[in-house]
């Protein structure tokens, strides 16, 4: 009877034991916590304007891609040579790689334009006119 646990806080207790997990695998040295970086998507009427904050790229670092209204950035961000060469004594910023996506389901494949200045990527999709997507078949 002593071992048992109230139900209602039985998940708490679960979640409980794990609570060192996150240590240990932050503790590992090849282990590199990396989130995506922001994206937003702005419905300017004519118009989508992506935005992506990239601070410290390079513009050949940025790729952008539209496939079938689905606007994708990657970012591959590589140490130069010059950075490998220094001793380090502690260092957060190294090599990761980074890919969003978001449909855009009326999008233009002419007129695409994109801007990377301070540090900022905004990306202007023109809208095309809605086509319909299904098609009425007539039955003989």
């Amino acid at each position: 009877m002593m071992g048992l646990v109230p139900f209602d806080r039985y998940d708490r207790d679960m979640l409980r034991a794990f609570d060192g997990m996150d240590d240990l695998f932050k503790s590992f040295p090849f282990v590199e916590s990396t989130t995506a970086f922001p994206m937003d998507v702005e419905d300017a009427d004519d118009k989508y304007v992506v935005s992506a904050p990239l601070p410290g790229l390079k513009k050949d670092q940025i790729d952008v891609e539209l496939n079938e209204g689905t606007l994708s950035v990657s970012v591959d961000k590589k140490e130069s040579d010059e950075e490998k060469g220094k001793n380090y004594l502690h260092k957060e910023t190294g090599e990761w790689s980074a890919t969003r996506s978001v449909y855009l389901k009326d999008a233009a494949t002419q007129g695409l334009t994109a801007r990377y200045a301070d540090g900022v990527l905004t990306v202007t999709v023109p809208k095309q006119s809605a086509k319909p997507n299904a098609t009425k078949i007539a039955i003989e």
